[in-house]
């Protein structure tokens, strides 16, 4: 009986599997994956921005070639319709006295979005900044390049619902990853992957 312990090991035995000297590179073993599996999330937050900011840019140099100064397109009847809007205000129309102010705020959120990125190991985390990212992007870019001014410039809206304010792609991408943030935030998971409960 002794002899087979010896032979197979036990938990009290230092040469026993998966004790000693192995552990360490156990341990390793299972570590090792969290970092190609950190770096496939924020590959997925970048592309989710860059297909987030493309759709928004395409959609207002569209919008602003063939819609603007024109008669408002109607998509669903009254309910929805496609209208050209210089907006300097915030999303959805809000706010228009302080331009710069939110221009600063959305250079502030691409920085804390960067940062954030290198503890991100949750999917769904990384989908909504990528969301967020991509919108913040596709109106700064707006009020740099556009008129009347750098940090001045005015956000082209486009997409008019009934009884709603006129907003654009980079807006929904906006409210949707905040919305999918508060999600996630109730539900306990964090970006770094783990889940707690309050």
């Amino acid at each position: 009986m002794a002899e087979a312990e010896r032979i197979i090991g036990t938990p009290d035995t230092p040469d026993a599997a998966g004790d000693g000297q192995e552990r360490p590179d156990a341990e390793q073993d299972r570590e090792a994956p969290e970092r190609p599996r950190g770096k496939r999330r924020i590959a997925v937050l970048f592309a989710v921005a860059a297909i987030a900011y493309l759709l928004d840019l395409v959609s207002k140099m569209i919008v602003v070639a063939e819609l603007e100064h024109q008669e408002p397109i109607e998509i669903v009847g009254d309910w929805l319709r496609f209208v050209a809007i210089r907006n300097a205000g915030a999303a959805f129309g809000f706010g228009e006295a302080f331009t710069v102010i939110f221009t600063v705020i959305a250079a502030a959120v691409i920085v804390v979005i960067a940062r954030l990125a290198r503890k991100l190991y949750s999917l769904p985390w990384a989908i909504a900044l990528g969301m967020l990212l991509g919108g913040a992007l596709g109106n700064l870019t707006d009020r740099i390049f556009r008129s009347p001014g750098v940090f001045e410039g005015a956000v082209v809206d486009f997409i008019a619902p009934k009884h709603f304010a006129v907003f654009n792609l980079a807006d929904s991408a906006i409210v949707c990853g905040g919305i999918l943030i508060v999600i996630l935030s109730f539900r306990g998971l964090d970006p770094d992957g783990t889940v707690h409960k309050d």
